[in-house]
């Protein structure tokens, strides 16, 4: 039979997050007006501050958990076949590697990183989504996808030279983004001179535009499907 990752076991709470969980509601009578992050923040607090003897109660709790965790996850692994533990563990890896990607552009954002250039065919997009035929967003990029296909390289060629001129614009504030982050010790987060090389302009905005349309051909397939 098939088996998901959600019928593995749950690792128990460590012993600040049974703190966490077990005085909440009793934080929040008292503090009605603070917001979440306030409210937690609070309650660490409670818990930096709580005798080792009391700490030791909710260690001890978890200690008691992780025991049961333990037999009932070599029970669970116990019956999977070779084929599901290693889909098991590929599924694993996938949402992990999402999970990071997530945290990985949350924290660009939060460091107020450029955005990257729009390729011409996103420009064309942007500007014709409004008015292009299609009930819905899928059969509208459908549309949008047939005309661009449609045009000449005299029509695609202003929407090709604002995407250089977005090029330029990015290259401008990334340059500016990266000496902050060497200020700031994030060496780690700029591009190496590879990544920086300058192309021919006209074929870099052609390559974005294709694979763009590509992108689009695919999606709009799986849409289809």
């Amino acid at each position: 039979r098939g088996i998901s990752s959600e019928e593995r076991p749950k690792r128990p709470l460590t012993a600040y997050f049974r703190f966490l969980k077990e005085n909440r509601p009793a934080f929040r009578q008292k503090n009605p007006e603070m917001s979440n992050m306030e409210l937690v923040k609070k309650i660490a607090g409670a818990w930096k501050e709580l005798p080792a003897s009391q700490k030791q109660v909710y260690e001890d709790a978890r200690k008691t958990d992780w025991q049961k965790y333990s037999e009932q996850l070599a029970a669970y692994k116990a019956q999977l076949t070779p084929a599901q533990a290693a889909a098991l563990k590929e599924e694993r890896r996938k949402r992990l590697a999402k999970r990071r990607s997530f945290r990985a552009k949350r924290e660009m954002t939060v460091l107020g990183k450029p955005k990257r250039p729009r390729s011409g065919f996103n420009i064309f997009v942007s500007e014709n989504f409004q008015e292009s035929e299609g009930v819905s967003p899928v059969a509208k990029l459908k549309q949008l996808f047939d005309s661009w296909r449609k045009l000449s390289n005299s029509q695609k060629q202003p929407y090709l030279q604002l995407a250089e001129d977005d090029k330029v614009r990015y290259e401008n504030e990334m340059k500016s983004w990266e000496a902050k982050m060497v200020e700031l010790g994030r060496e780690d987060l700029i591009r190496s001179r590879k990544q920086r090389s300058k192309k021919n302009p006209a074929e870099t905005e052609m390559a974005k535009a294709s694979s763009h349309e590509s992108k689009t051909k695919s999606k709009l397939k799986k849409s289809e499907e």
